[in-house]
């Protein structure tokens, strides 16, 4: 019972359409679903929001800055 609540809820929360899966972030930011489930569980994407194994993101969510990278060295000096 409480999986199919859980599941009611997070249909309504994808029919707002104010909120996108990890897939669809993933998509948009061209990076793996997995990286996307991990920026999630390490806090790092603001409004994400976990219900049941199911992470769901703001529309408006940017990529985080990927400090393994040349650039964003570059921008902490």
């Amino acid at each position: 019972m409480r999986d199919i609540i859980q599941l009611l809820v997070l249909n309504e929360r994808c029919l707002d359409m104010n909120v996108m899966t990890t897939k669809e972030a993933a998509d948009l930011w061209g990076v793996t679903v997995r990286h996307v489930q991990s920026l999630c569980d390490r806090g790092l994407i603001d409004g994400a929001e976990k219900i049941s194994d199911v992470w769901l993101l703001p529309k408006n969510a940017k990529k985080p800055i990927d400090g393994r990278t040349k650039a964003a060295r570059a921008s902490k000096q």
